[in-house]
């Protein structure tokens, strides 16, 4: 997989630079039900591209490493951060 066909794949389900496994799951299945032939929006060609973007995405998170530092921890928790940072002030209760 190259940065390229990840990026591309990115775009097909419409998802900004940060995206969880859910919000990716939760996109694809919005998707395809939008454009099943159920629907009234019938595109078979739009359904393929979808799987295939899906599958893309899918594949990069299985194999991501995640990063369990104080720092990640921090970025992917801000409310926590503050609590650390203020928890000791008689201001917040501390």
């Amino acid at each position: 997989m190259t940065f390229e066909q990840l990026e591309a794949a990115r775009k097909t389900l419409k998802l900004s630079d940060r995206a969880s496994l859910k919000e990716i799951k939760e996109r694809h299945r919005k998707m395809v039900k939008r454009y099943h032939p159920d629907s009234g929006e019938e595109d078979p060609e739009m359904i393929r591209r979808i799987n295939e973007a899906y599958e893309v995405l899918r594949d990069y998170c299985i194999e991501y490493r995640f990063c369990f530092s104080h720092e990640e921890f921090y970025e992917q928790q801000p409310e926590e951060r503050l609590r650390e940072q203020f928890s000791q002030d008689p201001l917040w209760g501390g």
